[in-house]
């Protein structure tokens, strides 16, 4: 009985329909409303199957990165709102204040869906670049992420303008007034695009670069470089996040240009005990005239010392008068014709061995050259197949290496000899 009662009143209520013009109005925006929502679905079927077809030509890969970001997919969302701006004209009864207020919402919607159509847009075209050779020189992600920021502001004052039916630029006005608080919220903002700004534009930092801050924590390879944060991932997988401003304000070591030239410097120094440093007698001279890398230079420079200490005549019979060979200068020669004839050491770059300031170690003797290599590990093989070698064949010169007495040394040598003290 209920059930005939409510048919009954609905019978009515049709019947009677220009006696309840909401009525009209209320069923002509259901169906405006179905229709647009049915419109946006076949749209959508349509734009993506379309742009699936589109996307397997090798021509278009391009499209798929449009596909995976949604670009059509949120772009298919703006034919609902769009046929309810067009269509509310079509909806019976409606007052003019209904349909203006209609359109003001309906263009709200469209403004915010193509928003996030840009957007995703912007997102595609960043995948698209980074896959590009000039991504590691001009990274452009900071610029995407400040015109997405800039987008997203205006799209918010525009769409408020319009609900409240305003002009924009009265929105605008209003935020003139407050440009001194908008600066205070936005200064790491701000700070942050004009140093990426700077470190793009001077070519100071790229994606894959080693770079090493010290105050921050920061020893490692640049991962990303976004508006605001440079992550660098640290050779212990540790991740540091770098504010973009504090890389212009404050000094980074970027080793590019190391990765760049070829070639890796070995500065490290051997410390030698200078208790074992003297002349060279006669024996231990013809015995290193026989080493292939000696040779040329035992020649050369016994020449040289022969004829100059014939120039002084009888002044140089004594022996602080003449000049002779000494040992870690021999050993220096040694060392130096070693490097040149290494097969990992960079011919093209600087090579020597000198002596430093000598010190309460000992005197040191500085290797300074460059390797082949730039890759860490093959790198420090290197380094240290060279050190152990000139390590091993110091006694051959009768020099050794200093290094502090430890308590085994005390023990073994300092205790028998208080022992045998009375």
């Amino acid at each position: 009985m209920e059930t005939q009662t409510l048919w009954t009143q609905i019978q009515d209520l049709y019947t009677n329909l220009d006696q309840h013009p909401w009525v009209s109005t209320i069923l002509g925006l259901i169906v405006l409303v179905g229709v647009a929502l049915l419109a946006g679905h076949v749209a959508r079927i349509v734009i993506l199957r379309i742009t699936k077809m589109l996307g397997r030509q090798p021509a278009l890969h391009w499209i798929n990165d449009l596909r995976q970001h949604k670009v059509f997919h949120r772009l298919a969302q703006l034919t609902p709102s769009l046929m309810v701006q067009f269509g509310r004209n079509l909806v019976p009864e409606m007052s003019e204040t209904g349909r203006h207020f209609l359109g003001n919402l309906a263009l709200a919607i469209t403004i915010f869906v193509l928003t996030r159509v840009i957007s995703a847009l912007l997102d595609a075209l960043l995948d698209i670049y980074s896959r590009t050779n000039y991504a590691k020189t001009r990274p452009i992600k900071g610029y995407i992420q400040l015109t997405k920021m800039l987008l997203y502001v205006f799209s918010a004052i525009i769409i408020v303008a319009t609900l409240i039916d305003r002009s924009p630029m009265l929105l605008l006005s209003g935020l003139g007034a407050m440009s001194a608080v908008i600066l205070l919220v936005y200064k790491d903002t701000l700070l942050s695009f004009v140093a990426s700004v700077q470190l793009t534009s001077n070519d100071l930092l790229r994606v894959g670069d080693w770079i090493e801050m010290p105050q921050v924590g920061a020893d490692g390879d640049v991962i990303d470089i976004t508006l605001h944060t440079v992550k660098v991932q640290n050779f212990d997988k540790t991740i540091v996040s770098i504010p973009t401003w504090r890389l212009m304000s404050e000094s980074f070591k970027n080793w590019r240009g190391m990765q760049q030239s070829g070639g890796r410097r070995i500065k490290r120094s051997l410390f030698i005990d200078a208790g074992n440093i003297g002349f060279l007698t006669d024996e231990q001279e013809q015995r290193l005239e026989q080493i292939r890398l000696l040779s040329d230079y035992m020649h050369r420079k016994q020449a040289e010392l022969k004829s100059w200490n014939e120039a002084q005549g009888n002044v140089a019979a004594l022996a602080a008068n003449r000049r002779r060979m000494t040992n870690i200068g021999t050993f220096r020669a040694y060392a130096l014709a070693y490097l040149k004839s290494h097969p990992e050491i960079q011919p093209n770059m600087t090579c020597m061995v000198r002596q430093l300031q000598t010190t309460a170690q000992g005197v040191p003797l500085e290797v300074y050259c460059f390797t082949r290599t730039t890759v860490w590990n093959e790198y420090e093989q290197i380094q240290g197949d060279i050190f152990d070698y000139l390590l091993s064949v110091m006694p051959e010169f009768g020099l050794s290496i200093y290094q502090q007495p430890s308590g085994n040394d005390l023990r073994n040598g300092l205790m028998p000899v208080l022992a045998k003290e009375p």
